[in-house]
C-alpha cells in the first residue's frame, strides 16, 4: 500500500490529506492527519465553518493512565486497577479519565492546526464538555476540529473557538465532544 499524501488549496490555506477517492489511502485516512497551515492569523476568517483538520490515532495505553491518575491523585480502581475492572467494571476493564482524553486535545490540535506567524498561542478555556463514551486502555482516539468562530482581541491577536470532537476508534459514539478557546498573537 503506498502513501500519498496530497495539498489542497482551500480558500487560500494549505490542507494535507490523503486521497480519499483512492482505494489503498481510505485506510491511511484512518492514521493520517488531515491538517491547516496559513500564513498569518488573517488568513483565519475564511476558514470558519470548516473542518480544518482530523489528527492522527492516538494510543491511550494503562501506563499512561496510570501516569494520569499519579499526576491527579484520581487513582480510581476502573482506572487502575485493571483486574478489578475486568471483573467488576461495566465497561468491561480499565477506562482512561475523562480528563485525560480531553487533555489530549492539546497535543492533536497542535499536530492538525499551524499560523506561521504566531509567536504565543494560549489555552484560553473550554465553553462545553461532555464526556459521551469512555475510553477502553489500549483505546485510539483522535480529534476532528471544526473552526466555529474567529473574533479579533481588543489589544491584538485572536480568539478561535473550535468545536471539537475528539472521536474512539471501531464507536459510533465519540468519547468526548468539546468547544475549546485558544487565543493567537503574532
Amino acid at each position: 500500500m503506498s502513501i500519498a499524501i496530497f495539498e489542497e488549496n482551500v480558500n487560500g490555506c494549505s490542507v494535507s490529506r490523503a486521497d480519499p477517492s483512492d482505494s489503498d489511502s481510505k485506510e491511511i485516512s484512518m492514521t493520517a492527519a488531515t491538517t491547516t497551515h496559513v500564513a498569518t492569523l488573517a488568513d483565519l476568517d475564511p476558514l470558519v465553518g470548516q473542518v480544518v483538520g482530523v489528527s492522527s490515532w492516538l494510543p491511550i495505553e494503562q501506563d499512561r493512565i496510570n501516569t494520569f491518575a499519579d499526576a491527579t491523585g484520581d487513582h480510581q480502581w476502573i482506572h487502575v486497577d485493571t483486574e478489578r475492572a475486568k471483573k467488576e467494571s461495566p465497561f468491561g476493564g480499565p477506562v482512561a479519565h475523562g480528563y485525560l482524553t480531553l487533555s489530549l486535545i492539546i497535543p492533536m490540535w497542535a499536530e492538525i492546526f499551524t499560523v506561521d506567524s504566531v509567536t504565543t498561542g494560549i489555552n484560553y478555556g473550554l465553553n462545553k464538555v461532555r464526556f459521551t463514551s469512555p475510553v477502553p486502555a489500549a483505546g485510539r482516539v483522535r480529534l476532528n476540529a471544526t473552526l466555529k468562530s474567529v473574533e479579533q482581541l481588543p489589544k491584538g491577536g485572536v480568539q478561535v473557538t473550535v468545536e471539537g470532537v475528539i472521536e474512539l476508534e471501531n464507536s459510533d459514539r465519540p468519547a468526548v465532544v468539546v468547544e475549546a478557546i485558544y487565543r493567537y498573537f503574532e
